[in-house]
């Protein structure tokens, strides 16, 4: 801990230009000598392709830099060698395309270390490749491993442990073993129920020198798709997004001066993506992100310190739906690296204090957006003003709420005291033949989304038609930017998908229904998160 400590108290100043997203390169090892290879092996494809059709179309910075892939069968074999994303889809889609055709149930017998000879060679080609790019002026400086597996996660975290002791892990910045479990006949709900993941001691990581994440998922499609869109999340952690500015005598008229300022060091994260930053948006604009707008944040690319003033306490049941608008972000207690640990901890326990107290009393905040840019043309600052949910989980939610300037007159009827029978029959009658949920879950819902962004990205490979399998040539170096000739050392495995939990709960405070017929922050998301 104190070597941490001396650490970032060297490097505690912030620089004053803009900081820039470093987002690690990815390496994906796929273990394919599972027994249910047969099942994993298309939802594992239609995983991937849909989440890497979302990286390439997002505008901005690029979300996943470099990728490279792996497959684990009697031997292992690299795919992909290190490829730029962005505008490499047909590449990508290609490869999925070979990742799908290959042999099915029982083909290749388990056993060995392939998976622990494919990290080490892609440890290797990102080491010559960052050499070849750095004249670049290449950022790829780290790289993030996923091993997909049926394997025991236990088993497989004690052969890296065993196998990587002397291997150069300095632009490694973390494993994430996930061990993948056969589930037939899945419903949508229980993807919801993530099994707990078994942690890793403290000897694997203290031997290794880096995180060793382990999870376990099933081998569904849903699963597997939001455990590789957590891809696409800031992992930049050089600086905080956020103040949350309190003042230091809590919520009471009397003791401190109103210009003492306690502050929360926050990180902001994206509950979901702008669909205006898809490339070819469906309705046929493309809107970039303006980081100067007083009336806008954007949780990426985190460039900008945000600050908010904590103004007011409000009641849950005071603010109406209407005036809420655009994207909500996650608020979560920072986890830069440039803190000691000591403050990171006492950051941390504030956060956790101030979440409930908020629930206990059933409030919200009421806070102001301190404007950043001091230009000529912003002599006269416009102050954004956003509300601020607490929820059950160790995070808040934030939303923009509408000023004076921006608010329309609207006038609301009431509603009749009583109605005619001839026209309340028909619309009970029509209402009573709905099906009726409990709560709306965004994952039984589709709009063809991804096959509309495939499609604006789809070009042909130079024409040519798919070989068979066993037509090709033996891939004895990749194609691309690679280097090191591929080892091809026999090993085996266990299997392979992986996956997040879904749809994490953020569980924000209900809010009262007005008439308006815009609902933000219904009760019913409440009840549906728990």
């Amino acid at each position: 801990m104190n070597s941490r400590k001396l650490l970032s108290e060297t490097r505690r100043t912030f620089p004053a230009t803009k900081v820039h997203c470093q987002q690690p390169s990815r390496i994906l090892i796929v273990d394919v000598t599972s027994p249910s290879w047969t099942n994993t092996c298309s939802v594992l494809s239609e995983a991937l392709e849909n989440t890497l059709c979302l990286a390439c179309s997002l505008t901005g910075p690029c979300r996943v830099p470099l990728l490279s892939l792996y497959v684990v069968q009697n031997q292992q074999e690299c795919l992909l060698p290190f490829t730029q994303v962005r505008e490499n889809f047909a590449r990508i889609q290609a490869c999925v395309s070979e990742l799908r055709s290959l042999p099915r149930e029982g083909c290749f017998p388990q056993g060995g270390n392939g998976v622990v000879q494919a990290v080490q060679d892609g440890l290797q080609q990102f080491k010559q490749y960052s050499r070849h790019t750095a004249a670049g002026g290449s950022t790829n400086s780290s790289v993030e491993i996923t091993i997909l597996t049926s394997q025991s996660s236990k088993e497989m975290v004690n052969q890296l442990e065993k196998k990587l002791r002397d291997v150069d892990l300095v632009s490694l910045r973390r494993i994430q073993v996930i061990e993948v479990l056969k589930r037939d006949f899945l419903d949508p709900e229980d993807v919801e129920q993530c099994v707990p993941a078994e942690e890793p001691s403290s000897s694997d990581i203290a031997i290794l020198g880096m995180d060793i994440d382990v999870q376990t998922i099933e081998d569904n499609v849903i699963s597997l798709e939001m455990l590789f869109k957590t891809w696409l999340h800031d992992y930049g952690t050089e600086r905080e997004h956020l103040h949350l500015l309190l003042p230091s005598g809590g919520f009471s008229h009397a003791a401190a001066p109103k210009t003492t300022l306690m502050c929360l060091k926050c990180d902001l994260q994206e509950r979901l993506l702008d669909p205006a930053l898809l490339s070819g948006a469906v309705d046929g604009t493309v809107r970039a992100v303006d980081l100067n707008s007083p009336c806008q944040m954007a949780a990426w690319p985190a460039t900008v310190l945000y600050k908010l003033q904590v103004v007011k306490a409000l009641k849950y049941e005071g603010v109406c739906e209407s005036v809420l608008y655009g994207l909500p972000f996650i608020i979560k207690p920072t986890s830069c690296w440039q803190l000691d640990w000591d403050e990171l901890e006492i950051n941390q326990h504030s956060f956790h204090a101030l979440c409930h107290s908020l629930l206990k009393r059933k409030w919200m905040l009421l806070a102001k957006r301190e404007p950043q840019n001091s230009s000529p043309n912003w002599n006269i600052m416009v102050h954004s003003y956003y509300i601020i949910v607490p929820s059950d989980s160790a995070t808040l939610l934030v939303k923009a709420v509408a000023i004076r300037e921006l608010l329309l007159p609207s006038t609301f009827p009431p509603l009749l005291a009583e109605h005619h029978e001839r026209v309340h029959c028909p619309i009970e009658s029509a209402l009573n033949s709905l099906e009726v949920e409990v709560a709306y879950n965004p994952l039984h819902l589709k709009s063809n989304l991804y096959k509309y962004l495939k499609g604006m990205l789809y070009k042909p490979l130079h024409r040519q038609q798919a070989q068979p399998r066993d037509q090709r040539p033996e891939r004895h170096q990749p194609k691309q930017v690679c280097l090191l000739p591929l080892s091809r050392a026999k090993a085996m495995v266990a299997p392979l998908p992986m996956a997040a939990s879904p749809v994490q709960a953020f569980r924000p405070a209900a809010v009262r229904r007005d008439s308006c017929e815009h609902s933000l922050l219904p009760k019913e998301y409440d009840e549906f998160l728990q």
